[in-house]
């Protein structure tokens, strides 16, 4: 009989047979009911007791047959490890594993010295080339996505009437000139005229310090009776002709001397008109030189419109223009200026050319975020806020651009800005090898 704590944990069961009657050969009875003539005292009967979880609800409380038991042997025997079971695995797992772990401890510290985004593009300060004057196109010697020159001739205008319109201002200059020059002639005469006039007043002042002398004398032997009296009156008539003399004299001086005056300011003012004569023809000069439009820096001709004969009118755009003068910017997130400074090293990897990397350094990084200087700025004091991580411009010089390669405004490119001029473990290891 098995009990109830026997029946619930399954331990073997070993059962005692009462002992054989004498006169009778003892037996051993098996689990199977089977007599088995032997020597032995006592006869076993091994059961097993099924545990909870292996046998059936219905059939836990019932005694199993020996040929459902499991055999003790089988249970007793030992269970190799996974190292014995996959050697093969473990030889090359174990080595793998320690290598991938060490690449990615060498790959986590290289990168820790580099801060990166791929919010960047090629920028550059283009413009549009439009004519001073208008005018039809009689050349256009260039063609879409041309690289040019300082100086190189994008277009010509027809330069007939501004050749004309020279001509003329370069007459009116002359005839400027030439006025001045008669002016200058008047004034001369003037001059000796004034010259003449003074030297009249002195003859007539002369003349008139005679007459009144010859008055004072014959007037005093007048009235002694010396002389008549018809000639005292004669001298004393001359003495007053005399100072009408002079002052006629001295009238002509003054009237000479302001006729002097007007001319020198009819000298300032041809003098003003030559300088607006001067300043016309410059300004024919000028239109006559915008009738060849050329590039004012090297670049490259993009979005070509112009055509010969076509008539434009000043301002009228012929073409748009990318300098060569370009730059990185980069939109890095805030959070990733911590180490970032002026002069740092950079390499730029352009995706139009992946193969490519170009070597550059940090410029600038703009004081504020690129939503403040937007058109319509975020206004953050709502009772809805929530924040976000801003991105700030910083601006890569590209120190050695490929001539080879268009590079223009809108490019993606990915910059690597190395923030820890330290050596990395992984380059440390490079240099020693």
């Amino acid at each position: 009989m098995f009990t109830q704590e026997q029946r619930d944990t399954g331990e073997e069961v070993v059962l005692e047979q009462p002992q054989q009657r004498p006169g009778r050969s003892p037996e051993r009875v098996t689990a199977a009911n089977q007599e088995v003539p032997g020597p032995a005292v006592k006869e076993e009967v091994r059961a097993w007791a099924p545990t909870r979880s292996d046998a059936p609800a219905k059939d836990r409380h019932a005694p199993q047959s020996p040929a459902q038991a499991p055999s003790k042997a089988g249970r007793d025997k030992p269970r190799r490890s996974f190292v014995r079971r996959h050697p093969i695995a473990l030889a090359i797992g174990v080595p793998l594993l320690l290598l991938v772990g060490a690449g990615g401890y060498l790959y986590w510290d290289y990168s820790g010295h580099f801060q990166t985004t791929d919010d960047a593009f090629i920028a550059a300060r283009q413009f549009a080339i439009a004519p001073k004057v208008s005018g039809y196109l009689t050349a256009v010697p260039v063609t879409d996505n041309q690289h040019v020159a300082a100086g190189d001739v994008i277009a010509r205008i027809d330069q007939r009437d501004y050749r004309t319109a020279l001509e003329q201002a370069q007459a009116q200059v002359a005839a400027a000139q030439a006025n001045i020059q008669n002016i200058d002639a008047q004034m001369e005469v003037q001059q000796a005229q004034v010259a003449q006039n003074q030297a009249q007043v002195q003859q007539a002042q002369a003349s008139l310090v005679f007459a009144q002398q010859q008055v004072a004398r014959y007037s005093a032997t007048g009235r002694e009776g010396w002389t008549p009296v018809e000639q005292t009156q004669q001298y004393t008539s001359q003495l007053r002709q005399q100072e009408a003399a002079l002052k006629t004299a001295q009238a002509a001086l003054v009237a000479s001397a302001r006729q002097l005056a007007t001319l020198k300011a009819q000298r300032s003012s041809a003098d003003a008109n030559l300088k607006q004569a001067e300043a016309q023809r410059d300004q024919a000069e000028l239109n006559l030189s915008y009738t060849v439009v050329t590039a004012a820096q090297p670049g490259r001709v993009v979005q070509l419109s112009a055509a010969v004969g076509e008539y434009v009118q000043a301002g009228t755009n012929l073409t748009m223009f990318v300098p060569d003068d370009i730059w990185v910017a980069a939109n890095f997130k805030e959070t990733q200026l911590d180490a970032m400074r002026p002069g740092q090293k950079t390499a730029v990897h352009i995706d139009a050319y992946p193969e490519r990397e170009i070597r550059g350094h940090v410029d600038s990084v703009q004081p504020g975020s690129g939503t403040a200087f937007s058109l319509l700025p975020a206004q953050n004091a709502t009772g809805n806020y929530v924040k976000i991580v801003q991105r700030v411009p910083v601006k890569i010089i590209i120190d050695d651009p490929p001539a080879d390669v268009a590079l223009g405004p809108g490019m993606s490119v990915e910059p690597d800005v190395r923030v820890n001029p330290a050596p990395s473990l992984y380059e440390r290891l490079r240099a020693w090898l």
